[in-house]
């Protein structure tokens, strides 16, 4: 069952906003033991089939889309790839390229997501853009592989694959060589899931509803895995016709009995009328895959950025153990960050969310 996420859902956000759904001030944007040449952003845990965060070899691993700082950070995008870091204390270290050189179609990585799952190690990610012709918009959902090796790394990935072929009859192609940023058209952002119901692994993505008429079609879609391993494309869990253009890094969490769909959105992207929403994580609820989806604290919202600082932090993730990362977007002068946000814990309670008294982790 596919659920909307409504204008009138949204109008009901109201300021000032509460403690519980405003993020904390970013004081500092330090670089730490991460290359001071490099930009760092959406991030996400190494994570297990229920979705907490997981280890290799006693090191807390995840990985962050990262391109050279060419003084433009509008030219990441250009030139986004995976790295490992690994967390410890309250630092990170790059650990360089989660894939080696390979001879693929697409020309750069974009955001997804990674599993640790008896010890083969999968990421889901977006092939952005084509080798043939550089700077392109073209998005799709692919895998690679790979086992974990006696020193605890993963050793030998596959090369990488598509999961899905085409767009399927549910979602506008993201196939566009031109483009701009907030408007463009979405097939991206894979966060894998196992429902713990029956065991079936889901795929959630950022999406476009096809066969609508607004220029505001955002959607949260889902694909699921057959029996035989390949994934099917099924109707979107949620769309935001009419409301917001971008549902991004799209993701599932199991929590208490309930189901929480979550995802990261831009005062830009949101439709005229609607332009007090802020920038933040938003999400919805539900009591098993099928829905119906119920917008979390009446509205949607979770999570945002403090009102004077509207830009300070983007690309929310939520993990199983409620732990919420992020970047740092935009600083007071306004700089960009480039590198990981302070984690934050989320509380869950049916359908109401915010952030937890001891926010930090």
């Amino acid at each position: 069952m596919t659920s909307q996420w409504t204008a009138e859902q949204v109008r009901g956000i109201a300021a000032p906003l509460g403690a519980a759904a405003l993020i904390p001030p970013v004081g500092d944007a330090g670089r730490g033991a991460l290359d001071p040449a490099r930009l760092y952003w959406d991030m996400w845990p190494l994570q297990d089939a229920s979705g907490h965060r997981t280890r290799l070899a006693g090191r807390e691993l995840w990985m962050a889309l990262t391109a050279p700082d060419r003084g433009d950070p509008a030219l990441r995008h250009f030139e986004a790839k995976i790295h490992w870091l690994e967390r410890y204390g309250n630092d990170w270290l790059d650990h360089g390229p989660v894939l080696p050189e390979m001879d693929v179609p697409y020309e750069r990585e974009w955001a997804g997501s990674a599993l640790l799952d008896q010890g083969i190690v999968t990421l889901f990610f977006t092939a952005a853009g084509t080798a043939a012709r550089p700077a392109g918009y073209q998005q799709e959902l692919w895998a690679a592989h790979a086992s974990v090796g006696a020193d605890g790394w993963p050793t030998r990935w596959s090369t990488p694959a598509p999961l899905v072929t085409g767009y399927g009859p549910h979602y506008m192609p993201a196939d566009a060589h031109e483009g701009e940023a907030g408007k463009i058209k979405a097939f991206r952002d894979p966060a894998f899931f196992r429902d713990p119901a029956d065991g079936t692994d889901y795929l959630a993505f950022t999406a476009s509803l096809a066969g609508s008429e607004s220029a505001f079609n955002g959607a949260f879609g889902l694909a699921r895995k057959r029996a035989d391993g390949s994934w099917e494309l099924l109707p979107p869990a949620i769309h935001a016709e009419g409301v917001n253009n971008e549902l991004e890094r799209a993701h599932l969490v199991f929590h208490a009995g309930c189901y929480y769909a979550f995802w990261s959105t831009q005062t830009a992207t949101f439709a005229d009328g609607l332009g007090h929403a802020p920038g933040g994580l938003y999400g919805m609820m539900a009591d098993s895959m099928e829905g119906p989806w119920r917008p979390l604290n009446g509205t949607g919202l979770v999570l945002a950025n403090p009102e004077d600082a509207p830009q300070q932090t983007y690309s929310w993730y939520v993990d199983a153990d409620l732990t919420v990362c992020s970047f740092v977007d935009v600083l007071p002068d306004d700089r960009f960050g480039g590198v990981p946000a302070a984690l934050l814990r989320l509380t869950l309670d049916g359908e109401n969310a915010g952030l937890a008294l001891e926010h930090a982790v």
